[in-house]
Parts: C-alpha cells; structure tokens; sequence
C-alpha cells in the first residue's frame, strides 16, 4: 500500500511545480532555457573535446612505440651482429646475452604496440562520434537560440498586450471591480437621472396646464356669473316697466271730481 504521506507530498510538490509555472516570468524562463541549451552543448562539446584529446594522446604512445621497437630491433640486430663477429666465447656470450634482452624487450614493446593500436582503433571511433555529436549539437543549439529569438518576440508582444490590457481594465471594460463603476453602470445613472429629469418635467407641465385650465374656467365662469347678473337686471328693469305702466293705467280710468273716499273718523 502506499504511503499517504509520501504520496501527499508528491502531490503538493507537482502543484507547487504547476503554480510556479503558470506564474513564471516567460523571459526568465527563456533565459534559464538559453542556459540550460548552452550548458548542454558546452558538455557535449567537453566530452568530444576529451575523446579526441584521448586518441591524440593514443597516438603519441603509438608514435613513442613505434620508435622504441626500432630502437630495440637496432640494438638486438647490432648485439647478434656482435655476437656472432665475436670471436671470445667470451666477448660471443656478452653480446649473445645483450641480444636476447633486446628481444625480449622488443617483444614486450611489440605487444603493447598492438594493444595500443587496438585501444586507438576504438579512441579513433569513438572521437568520430564525438565530432559528429558535436557538430549535431552546434547545429541544435544554432536551431534552439532561433527559437529563443523568436520566443523572446513573442513575450515582448505578450507583455505589450498584457499592458493594453490592464490599462482597459483600468477603465473597466475588461474587468469588473466592484468598488470602481462601469462604463455601462455610468451610461445608466445619467440616463436615469436625464429619465428622472424629463419625468419631473412632464409633471411639471402638466401639472401647471391643469392651473392654466383651471384659471381659464374660472374666468369663464365669472363671465357667465356676471353676463347672468346682466340678464337678471334686464328682466328686473322689464318688470318695473311693466307695474309703472299699469299703474298709471288705473288712475286714467277713474271719473273726473271724484274724490277719494276718506274713511270717517
């Protein structure tokens, strides 16, 4: 079973990774990516530079030994020459003696003669690797600084549109902030107060076109009231005419001398 805790942390230590990522500057990431692309080249070409410098020094013992099995095969030739012009037994067994440790030293220095070629035949190989990876990784790494050029101008124009962009939200398009209106928030409160506005003066209108109709009506009212007071006084002046004129009609019809009767007293 495993661990809980182990596998926690692992867990955290992915995420922290992730955030730590997605928060990253781009350009100091590009920087550690230049770097780690250098360092990478720089490596390879070390080794390179230490394989070959392995076979060369594979060829100087080459070189070294070649000549000491000259040297050797001389002083063994001119010992057995010697030897054999010698004519003390003698003198005849110095020389001999002299001859075989040549030869045996030649020996010894033929055999690592051939053990040293068969070790440069691989030094060879393996530096002719060692170029060609050498030469590849060159190649990558010229193909990755491109890249890194070219990612380098991308989070130029990243940054310069993050900067557009927490400049609009400064205003409010892009991003909400509670404790900073809108331009939309605004747009309708001064519709709503110019609403309000226009509302109260419809009102107003309104309200002093009903006092004007009401002072209209209230002098047509007192024209009539006054046009009726006319009317009555006519009528009033028609009717004491008509009692004047009746009057003076009795009086007409009554005999000449007499008197009104006086009651007695």
């Amino acid at each position: 079973m495993a661990n809980p805790f182990a596998k926690g942390w692992k867990y955290l230590t992915a995420s922290l990774d992730q955030k730590i990522d997605e928060n990253a500057d781009p350009k100091v990431q590009i920087q550690q990516a230049t770097e780690a692309a250098k360092k990478q080249h720089q490596q390879i070409t070390e080794h390179a530079a230490a394989v070959i410098g392995n076979q060369r020094q594979l060829e100087m013992q080459l070189d070294r030994l070649v000549k000491q099995q000259a040297q050797l095969q001389d002083k063994a030739r001119q010992a057995i020459q010697l030897a054999d012009s010698a004519t003390d037994p003698a003198e005849q067994a110095k020389y001999t003696n002299t001859a075989e440790i040549f030869a045996s030293q030649l020996v010894a220095c033929e055999q690592q003669l051939e053990d040293t070629k068969a070790v440069y035949s691989q030094a060879q190989a393996a530096a002719e690797q060692a170029k060609k990876q050498q030469a590849e990784s060159e190649m990558r790494l010229k193909e990755q600084l491109a890249q890194i050029d070219e990612l380098r101008a991308q989070a130029d124009q990243a940054a310069m549109q993050e900067s557009t962009t927490k400049a609009m939200d400064t205003i409010g398009q892009f991003k909400e902030d509670d404790s900073v209106p809108t331009l939309d928030e605004v747009r309708a409160k001064i519709e709503r107060r110019y609403a309000n506005a226009l509302g109260a003066q419809e009102l107003t209108e309104s309200s002093m076109s009903g006092r004007m109709a009401e002072i209209q009506q209230a002098g047509t009212d007192f024209k009539a009231n006054a046009r009726l007071e006319e009317i009555r006084a006519e009528l009033n002046k028609g009717k004491s005419g008509e009692l004047t004129s009746g009057a003076d009609a009795d009086t007409a019809a009554k005999p000449e001398g007499e008197a009104e009767s006086k009651p007695e007293v």
